[in-house]
């Protein structure tokens, strides 16, 4: 393979801690665009460019090959099984191929667009505010209409995310879409929750609008419970 001119990993600033140079390898897998089978630096020369000893070196090397990152073959070295943001998309792809309506899917949801909804209030832009709020407006007329207001949910909980302006979320949610939008189709078909997810939409909208980021946080995880707890429960053990 032709010599490729790499970027080096920046050092590690404070004390040696495993979960920051963990962060420093992923660093560098990403930044010199590492693929799966690619081959890493040698403990030696890892514990060099971090200034860290190698026993820090080892942690993180067992931290990474814990989460499937990579193996280390011994007498040839460390090689990169799978790049950090496949982790997760691939962990989602397998359980909703294999159970769509799990609960681990809604409660991950949960956890990530209270979040967003938070962010949100701190970082929307003008246009994510015009975005957000011509995703109620669509929502209105369908529901309006008699309709479950599915694409104006998709629409509002897409935006809402955007709004966070944090990629790993966002991309984390679009690795979920399918099952994001099973969650919201078998919410929304049930008697009287369009009414009232978009009642919730508004809510959420308002205190995103007002930079209310905790109480924005609070109304998400509260719509979200409230569409999606009595679904899990009402689910066969």
């Amino acid at each position: 393979m032709a010599e490729q001119r790499i970027a080096p990993i920046r050092p590690v600033d404070r004390k040696p801690l495993y979960e920051q140079v963990s962060d420093r390898l992923r660093e560098f897998i990403d930044v010199n665009h590492l693929q799966p089978g690619d081959r890493l630096m040698s403990e030696r020369e890892l514990a060099q460019q971090l200034s860290v000893g190698r026993s820090s070196i080892r942690e993180a090397i067992t931290a990474l090959r814990a989460r499937g990152m990579v193996e280390v073959r011994h007498g040839e070295g460390i090689y990169l099984l799978q790049r950090p943001e496949e982790l997760i998309p691939t962990l989602a792809a397998e359980l909703i191929e294999t159970h769509l309506d799990h609960p681990a899917i809604w409660e991950t949801r949960q956890a990530l667009e209270t979040q967003c909804a938070r962010l949100a209030a701190l970082r929307a832009t003008d246009a994510d505010l015009a975005e957000l709020t011509a995703a109620v407006e669509d929502m209105t007329r369908e529901v309006e209409a008699g309709e479950p207001g599915l694409m104006g949910d998709r629409r509002f909980h897409t935006g809402v995310a955007a709004a966070s302006h944090n990629p790993i979320l966002i991309r984390l949610l679009d690795s979920m879409r399918t099952a994001l939008d099973r969650t919201s189709e078998t919410s929304l078909t049930r008697a009287g929750q369009p009414a009232v997810s978009l009642a919730d939409h508004q809510t959420i909208l308002d205190a995103i609008k007002d930079r209310e980021p905790a109480k924005a946080a609070d109304e998400m995880l509260r719509h979200l419970v409230g569409t999606t707890d009595s679904l899990t429960s009402e689910r066969p053990r």
